[in-house]
C-alpha cells in the first residue's frame, strides 16, 4: 500500500526563491501550489535572508510537505553574486531541515533531464512539460516553474536517493 508523498521543490535565489508543492503517489503527480518568496533589495543581506527564511517557513508550515528538494548552485563569474546565492541556498536547505524533512539536492541539468528528457533546455520547454505532466498546474514566473520541476525531479529520483543515503550513512 503506497502513501501519497508531498514534496516541496525550492529554487533558491536572493531576490526571488521559487517554491512548488506536488503530491506523488506511485507514478502519478498532482499539483498542489506554487509561488515565489521575495526579499527587499533595498535591505541589508541579513534582513533579506530573514525574509526568505520566514517566507519559506510559512510555506513549509502551511503545506506540510514530507520531503524537500533544492536545486544545487552553479558557479558563475561574479564571486560576490555566487556567495549571496549560496547564502540563499543555505536558507532554502535550512528551513525544511529544521522542520524535520529530508532534503535532497539536484543539479540543474538533472532537473531538466527529469522534466524535459534532456539535460539542456529552455524555460519554455519546462513550462510546457509541467502543463503536460500536471494539467492543473499554475505558476507565475520562472522561479515557481523551476521549483515545480525540482519537485518532479525528486519524485522521479527519491527511491535511488534514499538508497544512496542509507549506503552512505
Amino acid at each position: 500500500m503506497q502513501n501519497t508523498i508531498r514534496i516541496v521543490g525550492i529554487d533558491p535565489g536572493l531576490r526571488r526563491t521559487g517554491w512548488g508543492i506536488i503530491d506523488t503517489l506511485g507514478n502519478s503527480l498532482r499539483f498542489v501550489a506554487s509561488g515565489t518568496v521575495t526579499s527587499d533589495g533595498d535591505m541589508d543581506l541579513a534582513s533579506r535572508l530573514c525574509q526568505l527564511h520566514d517566507g519559506l517557513a510559512e510555506i513549509v508550515h502551511s503545506y506540510k510537505p514530507d520531503e524537500a528538494a533544492v536545486e544545487q548552485t552553479f558557479v558563475n563569474k561574479d564571486a560576490v553574486a555566487t556567495l549571496k546565492l549560496g547564502q540563499a541556498r543555505g536558507i532554502a536547505m535550512l528551513v525544511p531541515a529544521r522542520a524535520g524533512l529530508p532534503v535532497s539536492e539536484y543539479a540543474p541539468n538533472a532537473v531538466k533531464k527529469a522534466v524535459i528528457g534532456v539535460g539542456h533546455g529552455e524555460k519554455h520547454q519546462i513550462h510546457m512539460m509541467l502543463k503536460i505532466l500536471m494539467p492543473k498546474v499554475e505558476f507565475k514566473g520562472d522561479d515557481a516553474a523551476d521549483a515545480l520541476a525540482i519537485a518532479i525531479c525528486h519524485a522521479h529520483n527519491r527511491g535511488s536517493n534514499r538508497m544512496r543515503q542509507a549506503l552512505a550513512g
